[in-house]
């Protein structure tokens, strides 16, 4: 699900802070693109946990109801898709229990055949996200 949330950068010494009001967080960088890189990493890194823990994530505030502190502050928007993000970052593999004939696995070894690869991408196509 894409969603564009609030961030505010603001200038530092040698970095640029970044204040993430909606999820309460804080992260930086050397300048203004890897700062919004970073933010976009924390709101998602924030979210697939919230999600993980059973935790509802926070919507999206109006922008109009930030408000800039310094004129040198930069308030813009960061736009992240949550379902996306998972399946760029969440590559753990858990292991699944799979039946078949002994004559369809003795087959696949002949023809080395990675069954995991298989069933992965059978799932994908199933599920429509390939």
């Amino acid at each position: 699900m894409l969603q564009a949330y609030p961030i505010i950068i603001t200038p530092d010494d040698s970095m640029f802070i970044v204040t993430i009001p909606d999820f309460n967080l804080n992260t930086q960088g050397r300048d203004v693109p890897e700062a919004i890189f970073m933010a976009r990493d924390a709101i998602g890194l924030m979210a697939i946990d919230n999600e993980d823990d059973g935790i509802a994530n926070p919507a999206p505030s109006p922008i109009s109801s930030m408000k800039k502190i310094k004129a040198d502050e930069i308030l813009t928007l960061v736009d992240v898709d949550f379902a996306e993000y998972r399946r760029q970052n969440d590559l753990r593999t858990v292991r699944r229990n799979c039946s078949l004939p002994a004559w369809l696995d003795a087959e696949a070894n002949k023809a080395k055949i990675n069954v995991s690869a298989v069933l992965q991408n059978a799932l994908k196509q199933e599920l429509h996200l390939a």
